[in-house]
């Protein structure tokens, strides 16, 4: 039933950065956010869905020099490859474009402006490393040294991946530049900030609006709030690729302050190109809609600093911003070394379809801010037996016997056709469903649906129908009941698979289907000759697909007597006493949950006994967090408690390895919490 409103609603995804290739990871935003986009559209509504490269920062121009380019001419190719690849899978954006423009640049100035006026920008002289061989200043990811809490070696300038510790760049220990290798200088700059402080009471009341963060997301923004809020640095001194502030020269806008703004000046060429109103959507009382599709890694920027900054801009606040997790394969973090880092390019080169893979996604997602994992085996498995098996054996069955023995034409006379009437029933639930963003939940509906179909199809037994005298005038009735049910459930499945409905409505001969189109149903009508829609996955593909992405992360180990792992120096010899001093307990992970906003954190609550302890432990890329709880290992239990950002670590928990793979240690069988390691 088509809804009695018609809404207008402008959709983005987060902008993909303009220095490298997308992923399968990146597909789950970009492929869940088309999913909900044609939802709309074919309910009626209005929806634009806009996207861009990111392409400011000091990545992008240091990745431009090696290349021997320009900036320009690097985010051009990315541009033409990004645009490429999301065209494979389908991702059918109304507008891709960049930040690099005369429409983001404008907006930049404008809003910025706004802020200034409304007394939210400050400015004031910081001290940073320097690179005197780059004559550069360096982020701090461009800064690597000895952590200050642990010694390691090679961390990076805001957090240790060692002992998760977070710090200063300035605080690191014999620190050098990542760019030039050089031994970085501490140097004085003025800088331009945002007061987000000043922004506290308006966010505490927009993060709690109902609706507009999902729970887990709103529970994590008050704990951020419970603290005050830093001032944001908004800007970064030449050499910079990226908008120039005006009236300071040499000054630049940090790429994230002009990345979100991105999706406006995206937004206002398209408004240039179909001759929309721009002001209508972004005014303060605007009726329209907004959504940010994002992953969990940039919430603190999305639900923080942008609704703030549109909010003292004078612009309209997001409606809603639908926050999702990461991708893993095979429980695990995507590996370049075991083939599992793939690439949208690789996997459609290996001839791939699109369209499983949209489907499997559809599978997997929920509303909530969970990752999903991409089980290869399982993939083949639900693509065969969901697709191929359930769906579209129902047309093949059925279609065969419309086009042989009766000329195409459907009869015109359904009957009694109470499966009919319960595909038709489901429209409105499965389209509640889709637009909650429970997309798994919606496809078991149409799944099981498919099942009753399949049902219809055994018990009726067309093809033995087809053997018997006088039976034709039912057997067109029956497969007509079969057509029909196809022609619904592929309503159902259009936002998910476009391609292949567009060639399920080739073959129907009939216009696009619209959500509206299932309260009706075809009779006296003729259809085209059965092609064969889609094919099964041969495991061999997936075989290749991974071999295909595998690559040797360090040189090959030509002698034998070498290990497969570096081997690290033995410490300095200490004394038993020494070794007395630290406490170790056998514990029990009793919880365990990822860390928002941290790539390699897991936060574990350990039972050791006599008490439990929150852990901070840097295990992340290594182990799924279920896959921990009821685990029993071992922590040091007398280790000073260490704020961190996220807060407060009670201990830590063993693990050995390295770059090879972390593996955390685990007592023999009978161990219990609380016991003393000797």
């Amino acid at each position: 039933m088509q809804p009695a409103m018609t809404r207008k609603i402008l959709v983005t995804s987060a902008l993909p950065y303009a220095n490298g290739a997308i992923h399968l990871g990146h597909l789950v935003e970009y492929i869940q956010t088309d999913i909900w986009v044609r939802l709309q559209k074919m309910r009626g509504h209005t929806c634009h869905y806009v996207c861009a490269d990111d392409t400011h920062g000091t990545p992008v121009m240091l990745s431009a020099e090696k290349a021997g380019m320009t900036p320009e001419q690097l985010i051009d190719r990315v541009n033409a490859e990004h645009q490429a690849d999301f065209a494979g899978f389908h991702v059918a954006f109304d507008n891709y474009y960049s930040t690099h423009s005369p429409e983001n640049k404008e907006l930049v100035y404008r809003i910025y402006s706004a802020l200034k006026t409304d007394g939210k920008i400050v400015c004031r002289t910081i001290e940073q490393l320097f690179d005197p061989e780059k004559n550069m200043f360096l982020p701090d990811r461009f800064v690597k040294g000895e952590c200050p809490k642990c010694g390691a070696k090679d961390q990076y300038g805001d957090s240790c991946e060692v002992c998760s510790a977070t710090y200063s760049p300035t605080e690191l220990k014999n620190p050098y530049s990542a760019v030039s290798g050089a031994t970085p200088v501490l140097k004085s700059s003025e800088h331009y900030f945002f007061t987000l402080g000043a922004c506290q009471n308006f966010l505490q009341q927009w993060t709690t609006q109902p609706g507009t963060l999902q729970p887990e997301a709103a529970n994590k923004m008050q704990e951020w709030l419970a603290s005050d809020l830093r001032d944001w640095d908004i800007s970064r001194d030449a050499p910079y690729f990226g908008f120039e502030i005006p009236d300071a020269p040499g000054k630049f806008f940090y790429v994230w302050l002009d990345a979100p703004i991105g999706y406006m000046a995206s937004f206002k060429n398209l408004c240039g190109k179909l001759g929309l109103d721009f002001d209508e959507y972004w005014k303060p009382d605007s009726k329209t809609e907004l959504y940010h599709f994002i992953g969990k890694d940039i919430l603190y920027f999305h639900a923080l600093f942008w609704p703030a900054t549109l909010k003292y801009a004078g612009l309209r606040t997001p409606t809603g911003i639908f926050t999702h997790g990461y991708l893993t394969v095979g429980g695990q973090k995507m590996s370049k070394s075991r083939g599992t880092f793939i690439t949208a390019k690789s996997y459609l080169d290996q001839g791939l379809n699109a369209e499983w893979l949209r489907y499997y996604y559809a599978a997997k997602l929920n509303s909530k801010i969970e990752d999903i994992d991409l089980n290869l085996e399982d993939f083949v498995a639900r693509v065969n037996a969901d697709l191929v098996g359930k769906y579209i054996n129902i047309a093949s069955r059925a279609a065969g016997f419309i086009t042989k023995r009766f000329g195409g034409q459907l009869a015109a006379d359904l009957g009694e056709a109470p499966l009919l009437t319960r595909l038709q029933a489901a429209s409105e639930e499965i389209a509640k469903t889709f637009e909650a963003r429970e997309y798994g939940h919606a496809i078991r509906l149409v799944m099981a649906l498919a099942d009753e179909v399949n049902q219809y199809v055994d018990q009726n037994k067309p093809w033995e129908m087809a053997k018997q005298e006088g039976r034709d005038a039912e057997l067109q009735q029956v497969c007509t009941v079969l057509i029909n049910a196809f022609r619904l459930l592929t309503i159902y499945l259009k936002p998910v698979l476009p391609k292949l409905v567009a060639e399920v409505e080739a073959f129907l001969n009939i216009a696009p289907l619209t959500w509206a189109d299932a309260a009706t149903l075809l009779t006296g009508h003729t259809i085209n000759a059965y092609q064969h829609l889609m094919t099964r996955i041969d495991p061999k593909q997936i075989d290749a697909l991974v071999e295909a992405n595998k690559q040797t992360l360090e040189p090959a180990v030509t002698e034998q007597a070498k290990p497969e792992y570096e081997i690290p120096a033995i410490e300095p010899t200490i004394s038993i006493d020494d070794f007395m001093k630290i406490d170790l307990r056998v514990a029990k992970i009793v919880e365990a949950k990822a860390v928002e906003g941290a790539d390699k954190l897991v936060s574990l609550t350990l039972d050791i006994g006599s008490e439990t302890r929150h852990v901070f432990a840097g295990i992340k890329s290594a182990y799924k967090p279920e896959d921990l709880v009821g685990r029993m290992t071992v922590m040091v239990a007398n280790l000073a408690p260490r704020k961190m950002k996220f807060g407060m670590s009670e201990g830590m928990v063993l693990a050995a390895g390295g770059d090879g793979g972390l593996y955390i240690l685990t007592p023999d069988e009978g161990a219990k919490p609380g016991m003393r390691v000797k």
